[in-house]
């Protein structure tokens, strides 16, 4: 514990641009792995993004197998047509789906639990990690060679001795790095089922060989090297069968983290890359779904590993919690969608507690709101639409072109597209601005206000993210019944509603070739139905993205380095993950 204390862009409605390339999303998902080189110092080369995380499905083998866990499941909770202007989500998630963050509580129990193994990292949550130690350079071992050497049911171990042999090839390790274990195995063994049980399932039942991880005396050795942040491609960071415990309380009584079942960690170089690994912030989760990338190419990945170094990163997610306002009321009975709900699942005796999961909207807290959240798939016959909603569609068109369609959800993103520059336009002299009279209603955020900006502190460039700061989520995101007054109250017209821009904002973004913008907000529609609307059209017809929900904005400085990642879950019209910012 002392240790750790010290210690896209779219062109016009239908072309896609990623970084320098143009490229198609069927391009973006389809490009094989490769691996990349460091560039030399001084150097200058294109920034490339690249996605370690496994996609998470109900045909693929995402949830641990064993009996209590509950399975992942996606509902398809409204769909657009005469009930919805959207398309809204429900997921059943647990921590140990798909690419995951295990954090201390996860086998350290709560100090005063008088439980074995407890200590001070047993109150290190999902929530109070500090941001700084999701990230770092990654210095990726290569274990390839481990892969099926094993017998039936028992891990190849890796050694310290392997990590001090990567240590004399390139530098010795420290404080700032993430260490990564590449073995190849998800790469491999990851597939739909039936075939997908290779994955878990037949190692844990003991008919085929398990996966290869660190052994207890190597996750010390890497922990003595001052390192707060590890990964592995494999299941688990525990071999079996009868290591995966010891090896957990090897690094998590240090405060360490890690990422379980990365992939892709080929395609990175030994050294040099900048790696990131982003959840949702579930208050007193021991484990959460998570999002793993790396950015490869200099100056950026050398400037955002120096970032980390210096711990000069900010957290700027909602905290997720039953008794938080981070889920939509909608206005008057009924019109709810999926609270957030933490649900016990069985007895964790080693830790005193429960083992949990959680089901919620797929717009909780944090979060993505991809183009087909609110436009319809190619081929949808408008006159579905409510009467009420055709009128609105009518006069958009009329003042904004065609309403797009789009089949683009959450896992379709490329991460490129939620990362950049950040852009802080300050919209809290918009706050009291709207009379009683006119809710429920947003005070507006104008193309007058973005232009205003610009004339201050210099023109938006594309690529960068566009992030809105009102306050409003800092003030408002509090426990119940208090939290009313964040989205209930003003939703039903019983309060002013937050900062929110029109659509005539998003277009004049759009031409100015920002692709993703945030808020601070709990959305970018605000709290009037037919504005609201209107802008998600706007934004999806643009082909632009938006980040929801942040919080915090105030701590970041002029110059900083904004990443979002939503959880990859296959055909989801959102996506709940966690923000932060490097400066």
């Amino acid at each position: 514990m002392a240790r750790f204390q010290a210690c896209w862009r779219w062109g016009g409605r239908g072309r896609f641009v990623a970084g320098v390339l143009v490229v198609g999303l069927a391009l973006v998902s389809s490009m094989p792995a490769r691996p990349l080189c460091a560039a030399e110092p001084g150097s200058a080369s294109p920034p490339t993004f690249v996605d370690l995380s496994l996609l998470v499905a109900q045909e693929y083998p995402a949830n641990w197998p064993a009996p209590g866990f509950a399975p992942f499941h996606l509902n398809h909770d409204r769909r657009i047509g005469p009930q919805s202007a959207y398309n809204t989500d429900i997921l059943a998630i647990d921590g140990n789906t798909g690419t995951q963050l295990d954090v201390p509580p996860h086998s350290i129990p709560h100090p005063d639990s008088k439980l074995p193994n407890a200590g001070p990292a047993g109150l290190l949550y999902t929530h109070k990690i500090p941001a700084w130690q999701f990230c770092g350079e990654a210095c990726v071992v290569d274990c390839r060679d481990l892969v099926e050497s094993g017998k039936n049911g028992q891990s190849p171990l890796v050694t310290q001795e392997r990590v001090a042999a990567w240590e004399k090839r390139h530098r010795p390790l420290a404080c700032g790095d993430v260490v990564l274990f590449h073995s190849g195995y998800s790469d491999k063994f990851y597939e739909p089922l039936p075939a997908g049980r290779r994955f878990v399932a037949q190692p844990v039942e003991g008919t085929s060989p398990a996966w290869p991880d660190p052994d207890p005396e190597c996750m010390e050795y890497v922990a003595s090297r001052g390192v707060m942040a590890a990964g592995t491609d494999s299941a688990s960071m525990g071999p079996l069968p009868e290591l995966a415990e010891p090896t957990h309380l090897a690094g998590l009584k240090h405060g360490m983290i890690w990422a379980e079942s990365a992939t892709n960690l080929g395609a990175l170089p030994p050294t040099g890359a900048f790696y990131c690994l982003l959840s949702p912030k579930h208050t007193d989760g021991p484990y959460a779904e998570a999002r793993a990338l790396a950015i490869t190419g200099n100056p950026l990945a050398a400037r955002l590993i120096e970032s980390a170094r210096k711990k000069q990163v900010v957290d700027l997610s909602v905290r997720l919690a039953t008794e938080l306002p981070v889920w939509w009321p909608g206005p008057g009975s009924g019109n709810h969608r999926q609270p957030y709900l933490t649900i016990p699942l069985f007895p964790a005796p080693n830790l005193g507690t429960y083992h949990t999961s959680h089901l919620l909207d797929s717009t909780v807290g944090t979060h993505l709101i991809p183009p087909s959240f609110a436009l319809p798939p190619a081929g949808f016959d408008d006159r579905t639409y409510p009467r009420e909603v055709q009128g609105w569609l009518a006069e958009y068109e009329q003042k904004f072109g065609p309403r797009g369609t789009s089949d683009v959800t959450a896992e379709q993103v490329p991460l490129s597209a939620t990362c950049g520059e950040a852009r802080v336009i300050d919209v809290r002299s918009l706050r009291g601005t709207t009379k009683a009279a006119t809710w429920p209603q947003s005070p507006e955020i104008t193309v007058a206000t973005i232009q205003d900006f610009e004339k201050q502190h210099g023109p938006l460039r594309p690529g960068e993210i566009v992030i809105f700061h009102s306050g409003y989520s800092d003030e408002f995101c509090q426990p119940f019944p208090a939290g009313n007054a964040c989205l209930a109250d003003p939703l039903n017209g019983k309060r002013e509603g937050w900062p929110a821009p029109g659509p005539e904002a998003i277009q004049y973004l759009a031409k100015q070739g920002i692709r993703c913008v945030a808020t601070d907000g709990p959305t970018l529609g605000g709290s009037e139905p037919k504005r609201a609307l209107l802008t998600y059209w706007a934004l999806g017809s643009y082909r632009m993205l938006g980040v929801e929900y942040l919080t915090g904005v105030s701590q970041l400085p002029p110059q900083a380095y904004f990443i979002f990642a939503p959880i990859k879950v296959k055909g989801c019209h959102g996506g709940p993950g966690r923000a932060i910012a490097l400066y």
